[in-house]
Formats: C-alpha cells, sequence, structure tokens
C-alpha cells in the first residue's frame, strides 16, 4: 500500500474511531479521551490507536483504555458501517503520554528560565 493511502486510511480510521468514542455511553470512558494517532498496518489486519487521556488519576486513565480495548468489538463493528475498507482490522488501544510528556518538558524549561532569571537580577 502506497504511504499516501496508508496516510489517508489511518486519518480516517482515527476520525470515525474518535466519532464513535465520542457517542458511546460507557462511563468507564472518560470524558477527555482523545484519539492521538492511528497507526493501520499494511495488510489491515491490526489498527494501534493511540489514546491521550487528560485526567491527573492514573486509574481513570488506565480504566479508560482496559474500556476502549473491552469494546473493541463494538468500536470495530460501527467503523465497518462508517467507512467501506477490504478488511476492518482489530483494534489495539494504547495510552499515550506524549502530550502529558510535553507538558512536562516545558513546565520544566520554564522552570530553569525563572531560575536564569532570578541569578540575572542579583
Amino acid at each position: 500500500m502506497s504511504a499516501i493511502r496508508q496516510d489517508r486510511l489511518n486519518e480516517e480510521i482515527k476520525k470515525a474511531v474518535s466519532e464513535i468514542i465520542f457517542e458511546m455511553k460507557d462511563p468507564r470512558v472518560s470524558s477527555m479521551a482523545t484519539i492521538t494517532q492511528a497507526e493501520v498496518t499494511n495488510d489491515l489486519k491490526q489498527a494501534k490507536l493511540r489514546v491521550s487521556v487528560y485526567e491527573q488519576d492514573e486509574l481513570v486513565r488506565k480504566g479508560t483504555i482496559e474500556a476502549l480495548n473491552h469494546a473493541a468489538g463494538f468500536i470495530s463493528r460501527e467503523l465497518g458501517q462508517r467507512i467501506k475498507i477490504r478488511r476492518l482490522p482489530s483494534l489495539k488501544f494504547v495510552l499515550d503520554t506524549s502530550i502529558e510528556y510535553s507538558v512536562h518538558i516545558a513546565h520544566l524549561i520554564d522552570k530553569l528560565n525563572a531560575q536564569q532569571k532570578e541569578q540575572n537580577d542579583d
């Protein structure tokens, strides 16, 4: 499969699954959950979806991922009704901490800048 087609399919699956999750009524899924990336294998058998959960509680994050993996069959069926592809991939949800990590790094940089400014003022 060409790279352009692969990217387009990844984005289409990401968009459709995001809509499905938003419409779900499962209380275990945090309302602050967002699909950040979808990676479909070349043979269309598996799709890894990275989910960012903007919650402070680690239990809520892990619970959201577990609930999404538990509901993968339902989400896959809904995905099949929304997009037409040759083979529907099996879905696997993983926690994405990249946004959290970038916020942490930005906080550290701000802290270093404040310390450097303090030293320059003295």
